[in-house]
């Protein structure tokens, strides 16, 4: 499940800004936290690492959505 929405993600990256609406922008944040939560998880024996992954991916995913 994890892979499969990595996969999924990444073939539709480019379809989530923010400057295409609030509908859009929504989804994307939402896809962008769901992303950092399975990190957290997989990650989740390892607590230093887990934070630092979800973190970093949610940031640098929602300023990516922010600048494109």
């Amino acid at each position: 499940m994890r892979i499969t929405w990595f996969a999924w993600m990444a073939q539709h990256v480019d379809e989530f800004g923010y400057s295409d609406g609030p509908l859009r922008a929504s989804i994307g944040t939402g896809a962008v936290l769901l992303t950092a939560a399975l990190l957290w998880f997989m990650l989740h024996r390892n607590r230093p690492a887990a934070v630092a992954a979800a973190g970093l991916t949610s940031v640098l995913g929602i300023a990516w959505l922010a600048v494109h």
